[in-house]
This record gives structure tokens, sequence and C-alpha cells, in this order.
């Protein structure tokens, strides 16, 4: 006789078909049925499912050093969740990132793997919840409410340790690139216009620096991440948990993870509160307009090859069209511009999630908790693209750079402790409107002496801070 195919299992709305294997049940059986929406599942996250894991873990624990939950059913469950831990039936968990319900399919997705996980190792068989059930033993002292935020507030902080990395190794790839290019000259610009002199180094530093700022700014917003609400269970009153359960779990979960938790000083203004989110977000944003104007930069630097700027060369990555023979775009900053917009509008997504939180629950959390992976997971994917593929193949047209520096009417700026502003005025019109050189005009004029106009135009000079000699 064959195996069945399916069990049986039952909920508020009744009996419903499980395959006979599964780990989940009748819960997220139904999300199944329900939320075919993004196609995105919860398993494209193992943070995700490893950040729950452990915040069971820290519950049953706690339950169990309380006399609320025998030890031996506790010991089950940890040991449970310390193999999810470790990678294993994360396929299980295949709900869809978005779902209505606040939170409360992952959460029972999570009860019920546990559970039946749980039940094997006491020597059950799944589904034989009266032994070890996923809402009175795994879910014991907790709510949707104050299990997810818990879980997906720790994936955050998991995620962004990644994004860092990807971030730093970025920086390092652009700093790298400021020492190569540290003596090459070229025109600095603003508002498109030729401004003054400066080194090719001097830019690709300065990218470098004004992403190191976005490191610190991340880990100060993940920080808030860590202040909790588990103990609060429906609304924050801490309803079927009992006294002490809410600071235990917190420190077992301080443990179990080796990250500090903070119990939440108030679970009733913590339970609906999204403000750490809005913040966290706003700082993915911040880093992917950084990101995106540095990207800009590199596509304008690199246009040409004959009739635009061509300073510097990007890695040709692909064909460039499939009717104009020879061309090549800058395709990698161009996927990076767009990760970048993806990632604002999400931001934007999360604000008015968090805006629309009514009482004691905000129920548009889950699509807060999709953005903000959705925007850490593509940023660390198109940092590490454009570092790889981009950043360390780039080259300076070195020759080309010089001789715009020496065209360049800018130059004239450097002039200015010499000669005057109008002096230096007067020879930059008249360049513009003759197309001669800033150099031939100074000394037709008997402005400065051939010596002293070198040494005011030595690249040295015009890239830094100096004494001026008149």
């Amino acid at each position: 006789m064959s195996e069945p195919k399916f069990r049986v299992e039952s909920d508020l709305l009744g009996e419903l078909q499980v395959p006979a294997d599964a780990y989940y049940g009748v819960q997220t059986q139904r999300a199944l049925n329900n939320y075919k929406i993004s196609t995105t599942r919860m398993y494209h996250y193992p943070e995700y499912i490893i950040a729950i894991a452990y915040v069971k873990m820290a519950a049953a624990e706690a339950n169990a050093e309380l006399g609320v939950l025998d030890r031996t059913i506790a010991d089950a469950i940890v040991k449970a969740c310390q193999e999810i831990v470790d990678g294993k039936f994360h396929d299980q968990f295949p709900v869809d990132m978005m779902q209505g319900g606040a939170g409360t399919s992952v959460n029972m997705n999570a009860n019920e793997v546990i559970a039946n996980r749980a039940l094997e190792i006491l020597g059950h068989h799944k589904g034989e919840y009266q032994y070890c059930s996923p809402n009175d033993h795994v879910n014991c002292a907790q709510s949707t409410n104050d299990a997810f935020p818990s879980a997906f507030r720790y994936t955050f902080v998991r995620m962004n340790r990644h994004l860092e990395k990807a971030l730093q190794d970025l920086i390092d790839s652009f700093r790298a690139k400021g020492q190569e290019f540290k003596d090459i000259i070229k025109m600095g610009r603003t508002q498109l216009q030729d401004a003054v002199p400066m080194t090719s180094g001097q830019e690709f530093n300065a990218f470098a620096n004004n992403l190191e700022e976005e490191i610190a700014n991340l880990e100060r917003n993940a920080v808030l991440l860590k202040e909790i609400n588990m103990g609060g269970t429906a609304i924050g009153t801490g309803l079927n948990a009992v006294p002490g359960f809410a600071e235990l779990c917190t420190i077992r979960l301080s443990e179990f993870t080796g990250d500090k938790f903070e119990k939440a000083p108030d679970l009733v203004e913590a339970t609906p509160d999204t403000g750490a989110y809005v913040s966290y977000s706003a700082a993915l944003k911040r880093l992917a307009i950084k990101l995106s104007k540095i990207c800009n930069d590199l596509r304008l630097m690199a246009s040409g090859p004959r009739c635009g700027l061509h300073e510097i060369n990007l890695p040709p990555m692909a064909p460039g069209s499939s009717i104009m023979p020879g061309k090549v775009n800058p395709v990698i900053p161009e996927v990076t511009n767009q990760v970048c917009f993806k990632v604002i509008g999400n931001d934007t997504t999360v604000a008015f999630a968090a805006e629309a939180g009514q009482l004691q629950l905000n129920v548009m959390e889950p699509v807060i908790v999709q953005c903000i992976l959705e925007s850490q997971t593509w940023l660390i994917n198109v940092m590490d693209t454009l570092r790889t593929k981009c950043i360390d193949g780039i080259t300076v047209n070195v020759e080309h750079c010089y001789e715009m520096v020496k065209n360049s009417i800018g130059i004239v700026t450097a002039l200015n402790p010499y000669i005057g502003y109008k002096a230096s005025t007067k020879v930059a019109k008249e360049a513009l409107e003759t197309g001669r050189s800033v150099y031939d005009l100074v000394l037709e004029h008997g402005l400065m002496t051939q010596e002293k106009l070198d040494e005011a135009l030595d690249p040295k000079a015009m890239t830094s801070a100096h004494a001026f000699i008149k």
C-alpha cells in the first residue's frame, strides 16, 4: 500500500489537506492558497528564517525556565530551532512575502514547522499536535504581534552586516583607484561648466569618503532595531505571558544570537511603533541616492568616446546596440541607477505603510518587511556588481584629461591670487571670444612673467592649498 500524499489538519475555518511530507501545517497551507502575489517567498531570505527560529528558541527556553513549558517539549523545540538556524528545513517556509494578517502567516509557518520537527524529535508523527502544538507550545506566551516584529527586526540587523560588508568593499575599491590616479590632472566642473583643476585621485577618493559616511549611518539606525517587544503579546499588555517572560526572553535571545537586544520600556507603545523601520529605510535611501549620483558621474566622465567627456574608460561588459556597430554602453552604472530608484521607491512605500497603522497594531508590516529586505538584498548585489564589473577595471585617458585642463578657461581661476579677479575676468572673456589660450593672453598683456605663470599653473599648485608669491 502506497504512502498517503496528504494529511488532514484543521483550524478555525475547518479541515484542509496538507502534503503528508510537509513540516508546515494548515495555516501555512491557507496562506499558500490565499497569497499568490509577489512570487517572492520567505525561503528566498534565509536570514529571515534564521531570525524567527532564534526568536522561537528564546521563547521556548524562557518559558521552560519559568515553569510554563515542559522541559522535554521545550528542549525539542530548541533543538528544532537550532536545526533551522543551521540551514535545515528552509524550503518549508513557502509563504508569500506579501500577505494580509499583519504577519500571522509568517508566524504560524514558523510555529508549524518547528512543532512538526519537534514532534519527530520527541518520537511522534507530523500533525500529532497533542504532544507539541504550534499554538500552545511553540507560540506559548507570544502573539504574532511581538514574535513577528522581533524576528524581522533581527533579520534587518543580520542583513545589515552583509550590506555594510558590500559597501566597505566598494569603498576600498574607490580608494584604491584614488591612489592609482593620484597624479593624473583633470578638470573639475560645477553646474556642468569648467571649474578648476583637480586630480582623478581626488575625485575617486571623494567617492570613497562620501560612501564611508553611510556605514556609520547604517550602524546608527541598525541599533534602533535591537529594541524588541517580546512579551507584549497581542497589544503590549502581556496577556497570556507570565511575569518575567519579557525580560528573560530578551536575555535568552541576546545569549543565543550574540547580539544585544533591549526590551522596549513600554510594550504597548512599542507594538504598533514603526519608527525604527522608517529611520532604517531612510538610511538605505540615503545610501541609494549617493550611489546613484556617483554612477551618474561615472557615466558622464565615460561619455564619448569621440563626442563626450571621455575622461575615463569603463570596462566593456556588453555590446551596446542592435543597430549601431561599435557602441558600448555603461551598463553597470545604469543597472546601479535603477536599483537605487527601486530603493528610493521602497522607502516611499515604507513611509506610507508606517503611516497606515491604526490604534494598537500596524497591520501593514508585511510590506515594510518586503521592501526593506528587497532594498538590502538589491543593494548588496548591485554594489558587488559595480565593484567587480566596473570600478576595479576603470582606466583614465591621461593625455586627454591634461589637454582639456590646458585648453580650459577655468584655469584662469588659479591666477586670481596673482593678477586679481578683475584682470582674470578680462582674460577669461577674451579667451572665450577669440578662442586663444589663457596662457598666451596673460603673457601678451604682461600680467605675469612666464616663470611665475608656469609656477602658478603647475598641476600640483592648482590642485591643493599653497602659498602665493606675487
